[in-house]
């Protein structure tokens, strides 16, 4: 099995670019096989075919403009090569997120150091052009401290102003999580231009919680989103026809009675809906849930992700195996995934890799 990680490189950390990776699902084993250098690679985002590729660079200069970049590459389907196309900006400084439009014709970009969401459009081809939209939600920061967080926590990141974290697609729908206004936007895409959705946001369960991630059930019609500060999980009924959220649950991601501080990082839901894997920063951990029948999380456990900082987890293509991406410790651990319990047992496996920020995978 073939996948990638990306991880920042230069003064931001340890990391070479892109690093195309392979998993023996018989033994566990990993294996590095090459790499595409490139400035801070944050995310990478595949076209629906998976013939094309889309990464983020988190920087905050490109052309002599504050904004970052992306860049789109071609992808081998059968060794998972990437080929670069070209570079183009993205909008805003420090790009962290993107998402390819299902119809494949639009790059959705979150730029988290100024909280700008960017449309590039798609070539046939697979390049990309510069943006047709840019769009700069305004509204209060939050809470500099989260009202719900651990008792003693310290937990502080980014509140001092707008931060563009996640732009996912939902059916007709695109939602974006700013962790520094404590709000989730909604919007519709409207040849190659975000609309605001009627109501345009929904907030945070609690003040200062600073969304960061979010996933769905595969029913389509149950939320999950990550609290970075308050490290919570917020549980919301989905109308996939009018786009509104309503509130069912908040949870915390660490185990009972823990005290301190630690941040919340990706989330990640077993094909199958019956249980949401969550990162935990500074604790270094997964914390594992049961989704119960009506979408509520039920604790299960916390495993540690043998690393340190997992800024992000992620389930294979099959949902046999976890990964866990730990930054500050620079290695890539893998966990074999039990179908019947959803836990986690360690394989022994690391993957060397600096600083590494997310693992993806080619598209069936």
């Amino acid at each position: 099995m073939l996948f990638h990680v990306c991880s920042y490189t230069g003064a931001s950390g340890n990391g070479e670019g892109i690093t195309l990776a392979r998993l023996d699902p018989d033994s566990g084993r990993l294996e590095a096989l090459s790499s595409v250098a490139g400035p801070n690679p944050a995310w990478l985002a595949f076209a629906p075919d998976g013939r094309h590729a889309y990464a983020v660079n988190e920087i905050d200069e490109f052309e002599g403009a504050a904004q970052g970049a992306c860049t789109a590459y071609r992808v081998d389907r059968d060794s998972g090569a990437l080929t670069a196309l070209n570079t183009v900006g993205s909008g805003g400084a420090g790009p962290c997120h993107a998402s390819v439009h299902p119809g494949g014709r639009h790059l959705l970009v979150a730029n988290y150091g100024g909280g700008q969401l960017a449309v590039l459009p798609i070539a046939a081809d697979g390049s990309l052009g510069a943006a047709t939209d840019i769009q700069a939600p305004a509204g209060p920061v939050g809470a500099d401290k989260a009202e719900a967080g651990p008792p003693g926590s310290f937990a502080i990141s980014g509140h001092d102003g707008s931060h563009a974290h996640i732009i996912e697609t939902a059916g007709r729908f695109v939602l974006s999580t700013d962790l520094g206004q404590d709000r989730v936007y909604v919007w519709t895409l409207d040849e190659g231009a975000l609309r605001p959705a009627d109501p345009p946001f929904f907030p945070t369960a609690s003040a200062g919680a600073g969304p960061r991630h979010l996933a769905f059930h595969p029913n389509g019609r149950v939320l999950y989103t990550t609290y970075e500060e308050a490290s919570q999980l917020a549980v919301h009924d989905w109308d996939p026809a009018t786009g509104r959220a309503t509130l069912k649950q908040q949870v915390g991601s660490l185990p009972p009675g823990f005290a301190g501080s630690s941040f919340a990082s990706a989330l990640a839901v077993s094909r199958d809906g019956r249980f949401l894997y969550s990162g935990n920063r500074l604790h270094n951990s997964v914390a594992i849930f049961a989704i119960e029948p009506g979408g509520t999380l039920r604790w299960l456990d916390a495993e540690w992700t043998r690393g340190d900082y997992p800024n992000h987890v992620a389930l294979d293509p099959t949902g046999r195996f976890l990964f866990a991406c730990n930054r500050r410790s620079d290695n890539v651990t893998l966990f074999r995934v039990d179908a019947d319990s959803g836990r986690l047992a360690f394989t022994g496996r690391y993957l060397p890799i600096g600083s590494p920020n997310m693992v993806a995978f080619l598209p069936g």
